[in-house]
């Protein structure tokens, strides 16, 4: 019974920080050393290239030509879309309607992919099995391994 009693010095007060000099602990700067950002609450440390409110490095440097930097970059494709179409999926549709030539027009027409208002597509046809139908293609680009797969049944690409 008197083991399993919680001895009284086993929890030890919390300080109460910033309640004066006459407190004990603390004072005014409360153990956070003196003013500045570092005694401010909701400080974080600035980032590696933060130079201490001096214009940093990276700014300072002069900006190569060319669109290199990631915002022309966005400016120049934000009006093209990619698009993905399974090689499957074609063989399917041409097996149905018993066509076997392919360009973008077709696949629209398929229902295989819907261009966007105002968005030039980019379409690339990806391999997911073998084609056991010739499929001539004309106007798409193919991954290395569906070219191989329509070479392999018969089929053509032509871009």
């Amino acid at each position: 019974m008197l083991n399993s009693l919680q001895s009284p010095k086993s929890t030890k007060k919390s300080k109460r920080l910033g309640r004066g000099i006459g407190s004990g602990v603390g004072g005014h700067t409360v153990g956070r050393g003196g003013k500045g950002a570092t005694a401010r609450s909701g400080y974080q440390y600035p980032s590696r290239d933060f130079e201490g409110g001096q214009m940093r490095l990276s700014r300072r440097l002069p900006r190569l030509k060319g669109i290199t930097s990631g915002i022309t970059r966005k400016h120049f494709t934000k009006n093209i879309e990619k698009v993905v179409v399974k090689l499957s999926k074609i063989e399917e549709k041409c097996k149905e309607l018993n066509n076997y030539e392919i360009d973008i027009n077709k696949l629209v027409e398929y229902g295989l992919f819907k261009p966007k208002y105002n968005k030039t597509s980019l379409v690339k046809i990806l391999f997911d099995k073998e084609v056991s139908v010739p499929l001539k293609f004309t106007g798409l680009s193919l991954s290395k391994r569906a070219k191989e797969s329509v070479v392999k049944s018969g089929g053509e690409v032509s871009e």
